[in-house]
């Protein structure tokens, strides 16, 4: 049985830095692409970064420069560091797992096949 789940999640004020994780059992999360999204009210889920097997990260331009994914594959763990905390970065944050496939696909949730169960995060102003 597959399961993410992630950690870390809180109430941060805005410019400040939380670290979440997420972590695998039931896979080798280090055969997989690993992305975090978010969805906050009203949105539809975003992707905020994603990590390939082989360790290449990408980030949208809402996040880059912010935030930074990274993997420890020995703890079948997956980081996503946030810095400089906005209001506007307030949602649920979901990891997933994606296989690999024969095309491209990363930064669409529908692409995924297996989820967290998501973390709120909430930076006030």
């Amino acid at each position: 049985q597959v399961q993410l789940v992630e950690s870390g999640g809180g109430l941060v004020q805005a410019g400040g830095s939380l670290r979440l994780s997420c972590a695998a059992s039931g896979i080798i999360f280090s055969r997989n692409t690993v992305g975090w999204f978010r969805q906050a009210p009203g949105k539809q889920r975003e992707l905020v970064a994603y990590i390939t097997r082989a360790g290449t990260a990408n980030y949208p331009d809402s996040v880059k420069g912010r935030f930074t994914i990274s993997r420890d594959n020995g703890k079948n763990t997956v980081f996503l560091q946030m810095n400089s905390l906005r209001p506007e970065d307030t949602a649920v944050y979901f990891c997933a797992a994606r296989w690999p496939r024969d095309w491209s696909g990363e930064g669409s949730p529908g692409e995924y096949d297996y989820w967290g169960q998501g973390t709120q995060v909430t930076v006030s102003s």
